[in-house]
Parts: C-alpha cells; structure tokens; sequence
C-alpha cells in the first residue's frame, strides 16, 4: 500500500446518513480527484462552497471527534471516511458533505469501504510520496503515549485499559495495514461509548443522532446492543481504526510502527504535530527512491519555518 503509484476511486458514489450529535440527515458523496489532491472536503450546504483540506493544519478541535475549520465555517467527524480512504489505499478523493458533520452511519467505517469498492479504485500517472520514519518520536500524557519507530511497513500496536468489566485491557500487536486486512479486520469495528455519557451529552444538545444502531453502548456492566459485539477485542480495533484516521491527515503515507498506549484523537494529533515539528526524523520518499530531505511540497506542508 506504500509503494507505488497514487490512487483515486474510480467513480462517484453517495450516500445518506445521520450526524451523530446533530441527528440531521447527511448527504455525502465521493468524487475522484486528480493527483496531488490529497483528500478534500466541500461543504456542498453553505452559501458559498467551503472546502477542508484534510490535513492537520485544518484540525481546530478532537474534543469528541476530529474537526476541521475554514473561513468560520467547520466539519466535524471526519475520521472513519479519513481512516477509511487510507486504508483502502486512496491517496485522491474530494468528498462532498451537505452539512457540518459526516454521517455517522453505523459507528464504523464499513459502509464507506463498501462505497469505496462500489466505486472502485483506480491508479493514477503520479509516484506517491511516503514519510518514512528515520528516528522514533514520541509523545506522552501521563500514563498515555503514543510513538512511532523506523519500520518498512506501515504498522500499529494498540493498547487500551479500562475497568469496564466488558472491555478491560486488550491489545493487537504488529498489524502490518493493508486494504485487505482493513476492510476485514479493521473496518467493521464500531465507535463505543458510556450509557451515562451519552445522556449527558444529549442534555446539552450534542449525540442527538447517537443511539444502539451507530454505537456500541455500555452501561456499568454490560454491552446494551442485543446483537452484542463484533469481535472479542472490537473496542481495540476500533481504537486502531481511530488511529489510522488520524494519522492520515499527515497528508501522505506514513512508513513506520505506531505504537498507541491508551491514545485518543487528541494525543494521535499531538503526534503528527511531533512528526512535522522533527523532520530529522524523517525523510520524505517515493517508489523509485530518490530519497529527498524533509522540504516543503505540493503534497506534505510541515509546520512553516522548520521544513
């Protein structure tokens, strides 16, 4: 999935669904994009179009989903459709949302996969970039850190540790991504909260869209959803699937293991703010492997002034 040529879908393809903390109908449609256009958002509902580069210099908020803002404007819960283009191997795409948020559709990134292979995958007249990680970076809060070392593959380790009796500690060790393994393993892994929380959001006007069919509830002892779970260790792969996500607003491919001990969106973004602040930690290649110092470039912009 790193090496190679870029990708976009091969055709356009749509759909509808809620936004989880809105509870209003959602359309969104995926359009093939040119090379060197990374993932490009539109809010199709405004005045006048609004487009979110997915990036993290667009990030403004990981509070309770990751947002991007332009011109006053915002969308938010970007993640799955994110996690999902990168790990099918989209490398291209402008995504078109009629509203400020995505849909939620069933807290996973299942149904966009099957949008993606609906829509097919085509490859593009353009090498692709990929950083490749040269020394480790890490970031930590508290007992929380996530890290990345030199590998030569794009690879992940997950940690999580709850006391929730359900879920506890659970752990996937060296998952080597690729589109196959993603849309398996990975993608069917639903988003999962706390009943107690998901009422108190509610009382303030947010997860109006939340409920057992887009999430995976617990209350102090058990899953709520009859159906039960996906898989034994589905709140982990989920955990995985956030990750990718956010990692991929990198803006290009990432070349090494990630290591995530009881992450969240916020500490994942905080470690692509590491990687574009640390260029001597990385270089910036493709296939055919002139290996190229960190600069700045059409596809990757580091933090200004450090690359």
């Amino acid at each position: 999935m790193l090496r190679g040529v870029e990708h976009t879908i091969a055709s356009r393809v749509q759909c509808t669904g809620i936004g989880l903390h809105t509870g209003e109908p959602v359309d969104l449609a995926l359009r093939p994009a040119a090379p060197g256009t990374g993932i490009l958002f539109v809010r199709t509902d405004l005045e006048k179009p609004t487009r979110f580069p997915a990036r993290a210099e667009w990030v403004t908020d990981t509070t309770l989903a990751t947002t991007l803002g332009n011109e006053g404007a915002s969308l938010s819960t970007i993640e799955h459709l994110v996690a999902a283009l990168r790990g099918m191997g989209i490398d291209n795409c402008t995504v078109e949302v009629s509203g400020p948020e995505l849909p939620i559709m069933d807290g996973s990134a299942g149904s966009f996969v099957y949008l993606i292979q609906q829509a097919g995958v085509r490859p593009q007249a353009r090498m692709r970039r990929r950083i490749v990680i040269r020394r480790p970076i890490e970031v930590r809060d508290g007992n929380r850190w996530v890290r990345v070392l030199p590998s030569r593959d794009f690879k992940v380790s997950v940690e999580i540790d709850y006391s929730h009796p359900v879920i506890g500690r659970q752990a996937l060790e060296s998952w080597v991504i690729s589109p196959e393994l993603f849309a398996r393993e990975i993608a069917p892994a639903r988003t999962f909260g706390f009943l107690k929380d998901t009422q108190r959001l509610q009382a303030i006007g947010l997860a109006r869209g939340g409920s057992l069919s887009n999430a995976i509830v617990l209350d102090e002892t058990r899953v709520l959803n009859t159906e039960g779970l996906r898989f034994r260790d589905e709140f982990a792969r989920h955990k995985v699937l956030d990750l990718i996500g956010d990692l991929a607003l990198l803006g290009v491919p990432l070349q090494g293991h990630v290591k995530a001990v009881r992450g969240g969106h916020k500490l994942h973004q905080a470690l692509v703010a590491e990687i574009r602040a640390n260029p001597s930690c990385w270089t910036l290649e493709t296939p055919s492997s002139e290996r190229e110092p960190a600069r700045e470039g059409a596809v990757l912009q580091p933090v200004p002034g450090r690359v």
